[in-house]
């Protein structure tokens, strides 16, 4: 799995939705000024969030994004699926998107074997992630970076 810049632009709008779970709305303006994504290309990656149930919209002049379920109930591999597909590094290891690959012998092929442990470590990664831990490492590495050491030696 690579991801995009479409898949990071995601993620960096889900920190500011799940920052700002407690507003009623946030609006596409403030979070494509906050993470520096051009607003055009960040209302197809939201759209495309609303449609797979991650996310509501309000329209007007009050309007924007808002979680659809609580931060903590989102999972990074949701949401990484949904904009890039398959979290495999490549498809015939891939759960959700298998496709039969190339190879003479598929059970005796070293290297899917070892695209199937990256696959997997991709997967335990994220399905135990969810946006509300994504959010609580944001703001502890905003803290840690606020102080910076006194001297370095």
């Amino acid at each position: 799995m690579k991801l995009s810049l479409r898949g990071e632009y995601a993620l960096r709008a889900l920190i500011v939705l799940g920052l700002n779970y407690d507003q009623p709305v946030v609006p596409i303006q403030m979070i494509s000024q906050q993470q520096n994504i051009p607003k055009r290309f960040l209302e197809q990656i939201l759209n495309d969030l609303k449609s797979s149930g991650v996310l509501e919209s309000k329209r007007g002049v009050k309007g924007g994004y808002r979680l659809a379920r609580p931060p903590e109930q989102i999972k990074l591999a949701t949401v990484i699926r949904q904009i890039e597909g398959a979290l495999a590094p490549v498809s015939c290891v891939s759960e959700f998107y298998y496709e039969r690959c190339s190879c003479p012998n598929e059970s005796t092929c070293a290297i899917r074997s070892v695209m199937k442990e990256v696959r997997d470590a991709i997967v335990k990664i994220v399905e135990g992630m969810t946006v509300a831990e994504l959010c609580e490492r944001a703001k502890r590495l905003r803290r840690e970076s606020a102080h910076p050491m006194d001297y370095v030696i």
